[in-house]
């Protein structure tokens, strides 16, 4: 006896649905895998940057990101940018995270990177372990090949010599003596309170940079043993920042102690109590003629 047709129609239906419904199911597990897939060679692309980090020694308590060159060509608009240019390379502005907070990106000469590795390492590390109110913060760093990058927070003021030589209304006593402690306590912190000595070997105006709350902040500081001294001379000559140089930096085998920065120093106080640049030696014709017996 013949089956009625509308059994059969059922049969007919219940595999199609089921056939669907295996082809939905089949179709969800594919792209979860592919999610999953992305996603590990994502996180191993990260691990294998933040193993750059464990190299380098930091710490919990260091709290440095790791950025790829990709993420801070992104977030400065292709180092369009450019705030700033110094002995180790430029700086330019960018914005990172779903606030958009700015930040400071310096891009380390190709020289300088591929010479001083290991001693960018190094040199990172005491760094990132700085914490004071009178210090730019370092927030990051990225290193890829021979692409280095370092991160910073992003102080909005501009520089000392902006404000001192360029500003159009004269900063009143009270301000500069400010300026002057905050910058004082920075160097005091660099030379005596971190965990590792830093000697900055380059404090000029430029290099010391105002906040919201105009706190003068230190740039630039753990930096100066990625470049060779001949080179940092030829640099702050063509910066126009060599009057601020010790005058042991000037000789080639004179070793360099914290008193180089306390002459720097006094030339930086010097021009915040004046509002004026200080005189270019340009008439020294050899370093000798410039040493101090008593320093």
């Amino acid at each position: 006896m013949p089956k009625p047709k509308v059994v059969i129609d059922k049969k007919k239906n219940l595999i199609m649905i089921l056939s669907l419904t295996l082809g939905v199911v089949s179709l969800i597990c594919l792209v979860i895998a592919a999610s999953i897939f992305f996603t590990y060679r994502h996180q191993v692309n990260r691990y294998a940057m933040l193993s750059e980090s464990e190299k380098l020694g930091f710490t919990e308590e260091c709290s440095l990101s790791s950025f790829s060159f990709d993420e801070l060509s992104k977030s400065t608009g292709g180092f369009s940018e450019e705030i700033g240019r110094g002995s180790f390379g430029a700086v330019y502005k960018g914005k990172i995270g779903d606030n958009n907070r700015s930040i400071a990106v310096k891009r380390l000469e190709e020289r300088i990177a591929d010479e001083g590795e290991r001693e960018f390492r190094a040199e990172i590390t005491a760094i990132a372990r700085t914490h004071h109110r009178n210090l730019v913060k370092l927030i990051g760093f990225c290193i890829e090949g021979s692409n280095k990058l370092l991160v910073y927070e992003f102080v909005s003021k501009g520089s000392l010599a902006n404000v001192l030589f360029e500003g159009e209304v004269k900063l009143s006593w009270k301000e500069r003596m400010k300026l002057a402690l905050d910058v004082a306590r920075g160097i005091l912190y660099l030379h005596e309170e971190c965990e590792v000595r830093i000697i900055h070997c380059n404090i000029n105006p430029q290099n010391i940079l105002m906040d919201e709350s105009w706190t003068a902040k230190i740039s630039d500081f753990g930096l100066a043993r990625l470049s060779k001294r001949g080179h940092s001379r030829t640099k702050t000559e063509e910066d126009g920042t060599s009057r601020y140089l010790a005058p042991e930096w000037q000789k080639e085998d004179a070793s360099v102690s914290v008193k180089a920065d306390i002459y720097s120093f006094g030339v930086v106080l010097l021009e915040i109590i004046c509002c004026g640049r200080s005189t270019e030696m340009s008439d020294i014709s050899s370093a000798d003629e410039i040493l101090f017996s008593s320093w």
